[in-house]
């Protein structure tokens, strides 16, 4: 029902805090689906905050954030290649620099 509210207003920017967080698989790919019809069709910009790679496969873009910075990006993302860049997500960094 928040999707429907949101969309209705018809705003240029969507923000969306794990969207499908609470919602079966099914329920899940209809508000993705949905999202994407925002950019695609109606010409909105979708901001998306997810920890799930098939939900992050749906952007045109990924941004990775770790320790609240940039910690790199992806276009058009695959939901493998999310899951394979949120899993070594920080082993770059160097401990007690």
């Amino acid at each position: 029902m928040a999707i429907a509210r949101a969309l209705v207003a018809e705003p240029r920017v969507i923000f969306a805090d794990e969207p499908t967080g609470a919602l079966d698989s099914r329920g899940a790919r209809e508000v993705l689906r949905l999202l994407q019809e925002a950019v695609r069709v109606h010409g909105r910009t979708v901001v998306m905050v997810t920890h799930d790679p098939l939900a992050a496969s749906y952007a045109d873009a990924v941004v990775f954030l770790a320790d609240g910075r940039m910690a790199g990006q992806l276009h058009a993302p695959t939901a493998d290649a999310v899951a394979e860049r949120l899993a070594h997500l920080g082993d770059d960094t160097r401990v007690g620099v």
